[in-house]
């Protein structure tokens, strides 16, 4: 299959789209005090011993749900989604990726720079799984790979559902200024801007004591973490590596019951944000239409549900660019290919 850049399905896409498609969708900013009021008063009732026990973990839930709503509020802005000033959006993204304690400094090099101009592109992009030469190369790699990546029917890769963007971030910031993706200056700022927002969760512990702490700040992160990386995982880790950054070949778009796709700002339309990162995914589902108009065969999208049994029944290695391996068991399956289906049996 021949391989498009992006550039050529916008270029094409432009032409028809209504003028305001890329109009920034400043009603998002409406959740940011709706999701920072749920977590205040949850918080607070249960720091003030308010709620019975059993009522806790309900709460946890409650203010993970707004821990993630507030993550998905930060990529929209930070990509310029929301609001177009740069200094208004890095507030918003230090408030919106406090829960997470993500530097919004290296989230836009990391994410927006590095990740989107080199999409699952081996050895480029570091959200991708690795090929075969990389695990076998790194020790490190094999144990994060063996140990916490959703896939081969493992169950260890449940921790990378419950702890994994946090771990992934802290993985980037350490390698940042090393891999290049900040300079030195960058990386001192992407540090203080994290550390920052360690001592507000250090703050927040010492006022409300280490069992409040727990149900207010850890139990939610982790249910926060599960919701990000369910989408994080799938977004490309079924598909192939490509040299070309080709949207329609190396992203997967999933799909949710309505109520999970509004709380979620639409993050499941992720072929349509890597074609216009720069568009609300308020106008993704327009964009999928004509995606589904002009490239049927092209466009691919399952849903979260099932994107999610599919990776846990493949391998994360990359044997070859359409292969997916797992070193240990053995087992190969193939990659996720426009018109080819989904891999269910090894081979």
């Amino acid at each position: 299959m021949q391989l498009r850049p992006i550039s050529s399905y916008a270029h094409d896409l432009r032409a028809v789209l209504p003028a305001d498609t890329f109009a920034p969708a400043r009603s998002r900013l409406l959740w940011l005090p709706v999701h920072v009021a749920i977590i205040a008063a949850a918080t607070s009732v249960i720091a003030a011993g308010w709620s019975p026990f059993w009522l806790l973990p309900l709460l946890s839930v409650l203010i993970g749900l707004s821990f993630a709503g507030l993550t998905f509020l930060a990529h929209e802005t930070l990509h310029g989604c929301v609001v177009r000033n740069k200094r208004l959006r890095h507030l918003v993204g230090c408030v919106t990726f406090l829960p997470f304690t993500v530097s919004p400094t290296l989230w836009v090099a990391w994410h927006n720079r590095v990740h989107h101009g080199h999409a699952n592109e081996p050895g480029m992009d570091p959200d991708a799984n690795p090929t075969l030469p990389e695990y076998q190369a790194s020790a490190r790699v094999r144990w994060v790979t063996d140990n916490f990546a959703l896939g081969r029917q493992n169950l260890t890769g449940i921790i990378g559902l419950l702890v994994g963007f946090t771990g992934q971030s802290s993985a980037v910031l350490s390698g940042a200024f090393r891999h290049g993706y900040l300079t030195r200056r960058q990386h001192r700022r992407a540090l203080l801007e994290t550390a920052l927002g360690v001592a507000f969760w250090i703050v927040v512990l010492a006022f409300v004591g280490p069992l409040a702490f727990l149900f207010s700040y850890v139990l939610p992160l982790i249910v926060a973490n599960v919701i990000v990386m369910a989408f994080i995982f799938t977004n490309h880790g079924l598909s192939p590596v490509t040299r070309t950054n080709d949207p329609l070949v190396n992203s997967l778009s999933v799909t949710t019951p309505r109520l999970v796709e509004w709380l979620t700002l639409g993050f499941g339309h992720h072929v349509e944000h890597h074609l216009f990162p720069a568009m609300s995914a308020r106008r993704a589902p327009m964009v999928r239409a004509l995606l589904l108009e002009r490239w049927p065969d092209r466009y691919q999208s399952m849903s979260l549900w099932h994107a999610l049994v599919t990776m846990h029944r493949t391998g994360r290695v990359y044997g070859t660019d359409i292969t997916l391996n797992d070193p240990v068991a053995g087992g190969e399956w193939p990659a996720l290919l426009p018109g080819g289906g989904y891999p269910l049996a090894p081979r």
